[in-house]
């Protein structure tokens, strides 16, 4: 980014810029498709710390576009060159996993071949930390520790993460390296609290996707959690996965926290996560959870909240279908389901 896109743009849609290059880097998507692919990126504080400079300071004459949550997604399609269908997406944390589904949506659909979708934020500012702070949502340990016992909160990271979502037959023609296949996506609301999870709408969403993918849930190899590292929502998450998949499902499938590595990226942690079990799929290795109260290696017991088993190091394994969980303030609950190529990874 040049010193003119540091006064302009947010930090969160940088991060996005930086992202969606290296996506299409990797993609090797030809410049000639660029033309008609889309890009769709969540957000749930778009450019929050733009926004309080300006409070503290003065507004600039590019305080209100540069802030804009569909920033980023515009800022991709002007530098890349993608002209196709451009949004963002905020649902608060489970904006990153909503836009990867939106973009998902619009691919099987037939409107579009190929979307670079994911999520980007950039919350570390003195107003997230004090206002998720007075919420309680921050750890005072300054420890992330996924459905554990002692866990009171979540640490703030940010980031960005961006896939490139394209038809099969196109990225099979081309030789593309295929890291998973996309097939279920669920989405459901709770209505219920602004801020207080509930385990039946989040284990719609689970069903859902599931459901839409073509499979049950004795099919699942993997869970990307969640887990935040709260009270309330690893213990509604806990309740929705056991209500899914049953009271006792201890090693099959795997669950998997990488929050106490990352930290809460809010809407960037779905796409990361989304990313993590692609990979898990395509390389054979499930990330570790640190910190996590009940893990595989540990002699600790479970609690009421936690049925699950998480592996504590990294786990050699086939992964043949992963689900990925992503819920936000104001009963937002999102789900996607990847599963393994009957090919090879490089075609």
């Amino acid at each position: 980014a040049s010193k003119k896109d540091m006064l302009r743009f947010d930090l969160f849609a940088l991060y996005a810029l930086a992202a969606a290059l290296e996506a299409l880097k990797d993609s090797s998507l030809p410049g000639e498709e660029l033309d008609t692919a889309g890009v769709v990126l969540g957000s749930g504080r778009g450019g929050i710390s733009t926004l309080e400079q300006a409070v503290n300071n003065r507004p600039t004459a590019f305080t209100m576009a540069g802030s804009t949550v569909s920033m980023a997604a515009s800022l991709c399609a002007g530098r890349l060159g993608l002209r196709g269908h451009i949004a963002g997406v905020s649902c608060a944390c489970a904006s990153g996993t909503a836009a990867i589904g939106t973009a998902f949506d619009l691919v099987r659909c037939g409107r579009l071949k190929a979307v670079l979708a994911g999520g980007a934020e950039a919350p570390l500012c003195p107003l997230c930390q004090r206002g998720y702070g007075n919420a309680g949502a921050l750890s005072k340990t300054g420890k992330v520790s996924p459905f554990g016992p002692a866990r009171d909160g979540f640490v703030l990271g940010e980031g960005a993460a961006v896939l490139v979502l394209e038809e099969m037959d196109s990225a099979v023609s081309r030789g593309a390296r295929i890291y998973a296949e996309l097939s279920g996506y669920g989405n459901s609301g709770d209505q219920c609290h602004p801020t207080q999870p509930d385990p039946v709408g989040e284990a719609r969403a689970m069903q859902e996707a599931i459901s839409d993918a073509g499979l049950i849930p004795s099919d699942m190899d993997l869970i990307m959690a969640h887990a935040t590292g709260t009270v309330l929502g690893d213990a509604a998450e806990a309740r929705a996965i056991s209500d899914v998949f049953g009271p006792d499902i201890k090693g099959a499938p795997a669950v998997c926290a990488v929050k106490p590595a990352t930290g809460h990226m809010l809407a960037a942690s779905g796409a990361f996560e989304a990313a993590a079990a692609a990979r898990a799929i395509s390389e054979g290795i499930i990330p570790p959870s640190s910190n996590a109260g009940n893990t595989g290696n540990s002699s600790s017991s479970a609690n009421s909240d936690n049925p699950l088993s998480l592996p504590a190091k990294a786990t050699i394994s086939t992964v043949k279908a992963a689900l990925c969980n992503s819920f936000g303030f104001g009963g937002v609950n999102t789900s996607l389901v990847f599963k393994k190529l009957s090919a090879p990874d490089t075609i």
